[in-house]
């Protein structure tokens, strides 16, 4: 008898899950398991008991057997995420951008990077990337707010010209052309120091271990490499990439420690 294969439930689940509004880790806590866990079904690589099947199919309104059905469509998640759709409390998963602190933790970096002629523009949009979406992955909580979008040189954070605009007419930073290498270079010097008060430890944390891994790279180097960063894979050309996708990552580009999970795979 034909079945359907782990990927294929796994990516059903995916499915519901969003077209329902919850996160991996709102899910995961529902089924009481860890988001880890939870990750590695949508993955397929992770069986699931009978027990753990009717949880999900329960928690995202949709049968057992019309989930495990083999004549599955995309209207199966309409139909489950509309089930319940006036008592579901639905969550807001698009970032809201946090200009004071986006100014800070530029200000910070160019701080840090002051002296390595390297980090231009490129370098330091990658420095940001990996900054948020580091960050995301292991606080499952938002670091700048930016969104960043699937370009062919690798992501790029959206509203960065607007903001840089007004940093240089509040004498924050300058902007420069020079060449690095021979190739045309755009850097930024910071003017003014950043208010660390508005930084977290944790944040402060990241953002160094973000800069002492990857800011002596060159630009190409880093944008080759971001560009097998799973968010930047998963992502269409030109979309907006979803920070839940940093979830999905493997080495070496995960940040988390999964140790605690291994025994729940």
């Amino acid at each position: 008898m034909k079945t359907i294969t782990r990927k294929e439930l796994g990516g059903r689940i995916s499915e519901l899950r969003k077209g329902k509004g919850y996160s991996q880790g709102e899910l995961a806590k529902l089924l009481e398991i860890s988001r880890p866990s939870f990750t590695q079904i949508e993955l397929g690589n992770r069986n699931l008991s009978v027990i753990e099947l009717k949880k999900i199919a329960d928690n995202l309104s949709i049968s057992i057997d019309r989930l495990l059905s083999l004549d599955y469509t995309t209207e199966d998640v309409i139909l489950a995420a509309t089930d319940d759709i006036d008592s579901q409390e639905f969550r807001i998963s698009i970032p809201k951008l946090k200009i004071d602190k986006f100014k800070d933790i530029l200000l910070y970096i160019l701080e840090k990077c002051a002296g390595k002629p390297n980090v231009g523009e490129t370098l330091l949009y990658k420095l940001l990337y990996f900054s948020d979406f580091n960050y995301y992955e292991i606080y499952e909580e938002h670091l700048t707010g930016a969104e960043y979008r699937k370009l062919p040189f690798g992501p790029v954070p959206q509203k960065l010209d607007s903001i840089i605009k007004q940093m240089i007419e509040s004498k924050m930073i300058e902007r420069f052309k020079t060449e690095y290498h021979g190739y045309p270079q755009t850097r930024y010097i910071p003017l003014t120091k950043p208010n660390l008060r508005n930084l977290k430890a944790s944040e402060k944390d990241i953002l160094d271990k973000v800069i002492e891994q990857y800011s002596d790279w060159s630009a190409s180097a880093i944008s080759d490499y971001s560009h097998k960063d799973m968010p930047w894979l998963a992502s269409k050309d030109g979309e907006v990439i979803d920070y839940e996708l940093a979830f999905y990552r493997e080495h070496p580009y995960s940040v988390r420690t999964y140790d605690d999970d291994i025994n729940a795979l």
